[in-house]
């Protein structure tokens, strides 16, 4: 651990940036869950027996299985992180002026529709913007918002690209999507042509939701209801280095259209690498395929999710403003009511992440102000209506004793909250800024 002194030079030396920091500096980490997870024993053991050949290895095959028996889809692009998936996903299927609703943006997801052409639409339920709100199924598309792209298409001669439907929603403070949703978008986009596309990267997270609040599914196994998810949509990008316990891989799937499938293996070989490994090692395609197994194991991610659920409850019970109800992979601290007293153009969420790794040693990440950007148009910040700190829980790392840790420190940061200035940019990328911006106090 450091001393408070070397931390607030450290933080300076970073530009007020989490992102920036030297990891040797950070004594719990919180940045990410992705890449993150501490893998297992026998993750391991896969990993070392896996044999690089220069065509395909025995991973590759194995793989393939996992993801079946897994997800239920037939086609299985491999990328070397969920991003290189939405890359392809997005030049395969947008074209320029087409709309791409979505259940709330993410930084990546939201940049690569853009730069394909398309214009992002957020269709999420209004209860996703508000922090005190304490409605089950935050992640849940509005069907009434979901027509009205639909209407506004037609009526201009422009068609929907796809529904980009996240599960256990990011940006939104790790919501869940209910099945009811599920199954109700994917009855409105049928009939229409529009397909339905997933960002499952934390789905295993969301069906333990369902199986936790939806009476209908108490004593069904996550495992089955996650086949269930999945056969309500035409595919989806996976970011394989979160919920599937990997440390690097992703993947691009289809349930039975074997055009697409061929037409993304064509980008895959231009950008990625082999379509069997997609630019990953057969020792990391091995990890994945057990990650995948072991991920839908009940005992384990009910613990994974009630550790994020008692760091939640720690932080409620001393008043700490947090997003409602807790999340599955991180507890979002809201900015806006913890330093009220900044004007969101200060981005205190900004300041709040640098603040509480001064006090505490804990890094966390900003998801507000600097995350989303400024409008092209105005060149004025977006000023979304979530302004978060996200406290990010890697899987099978930390212990009670850290969350409780994490809590404590916070809590002693919001008795003098009012002390706490905010911050200006000193440097400014035109894209996805919260990655290498520096900032200074105002």
């Amino acid at each position: 651990m450091k001393t408070r002194e070397e931390r607030q030079k450290a933080m300076a030396e970073a530009g007020y940036n989490t992102f920036l920091l030297m990891s040797e500096d950070v004594t719990i980490d919180l940045l990410t869950d992705s890449g993150t997870s501490a893998m297992s024993v026998d993750q391991w053991n896969r990993y070392l027996a896996g044999r690089e050949t220069p065509a395909a290895s025995d991973a590759y095959y194995e793989l393939l299985e996992a993801h079946w028996e897994t997800y239920g889809h037939h086609h299985v692009i491999l990328t070397h992180q969920g991003r290189a998936a939405e890359h392809i996903m997005s030049q395969l299927f947008i074209r320029e002026g087409d709309y791409v609703p979505g259940n709330m943006y993410f930084t990546t997801t939201k940049l690569h529709q853009e730069m394909a052409g398309g214009v992002f639409v957020d269709v999420i339920v209004d209860h996703a913007h508000q922090t005190d709100s304490d409605f089950p199924w935050k992640g849940n598309i509005d069907l009434e918002k979901l027509e009205a792209v639909y209407k506004k298409a037609q009526a201009e001669g422009k068609k929907i690209a796809y529904v980009s439907f996240e599960f256990d929603v990011n940006m939104a403070g790790g919501q869940p999507v209910s099945m009811d949703n599920i199954k109700a978008v994917y009855s409105f986009c049928k009939p229409r042509g529009i397909p339905v596309f997933f960002d499952a990267t934390r789905c295993a997270e969301n069906a333990r939701f369902i199986q936790n609040r939806d009476p209908a599914y108490r004593n069904t196994p996550v495992a089955d209801i996650l086949l269930e998810m999945f056969s309500y949509g035409d595919g989806a990008t996976i970011s394989s280095k979160k919920d599937m316990l990997s440390n690097l891989s992703g993947a691009l799937v289809f349930k039975d259209n074997e055009e697409w499938y061929l037409r993304a293996l064509r980008l895959l070989q231009l950008f990625e690498g082999p379509h069997t490994s997609g630019g990953t090692s057969a020792g990391d395609m091995a990890a994945h395929a057990q990650g995948l197994r072991e991920m839908v194991d009940d005992a384990y991610i009910n613990s994974r999710v009630e550790q994020t659920e008692y760091l939640g409850k720690l932080l409620m019970d001393a008043g700490i403003p947090i997003v409602l109800p807790p999340g599955g992979h991180a507890i979002f601290l809201d900015a806006r009511k913890f330093l009220s007293h900044l004007d969101q153009d200060l981005f205190p969420a900004q300041m709040l992440a640098s603040q509480i790794f001064i006090e505490t040693g804990v890094r966390s990440m900003e998801r507000g102000n600097v995350s989303k950007g400024r409008n092209p148009e105005t060149g004025e910040n977006y000023r979304p209506a979530l302004e978060l700190v996200r406290l990010t829980i890697p899987r099978r790392v930390y212990t009670r004793d850290h969350m409780r840790a994490v809590a404590e420190g916070i809590i002693e940061l919001y008795k003098k909250r009012e002390t706490i200035k905010g911050l200006a940019f000193t440097y400014e990328p035109k894209k996805l800024r919260f990655f290498q911006s520096r900032f200074e106090p105002v």
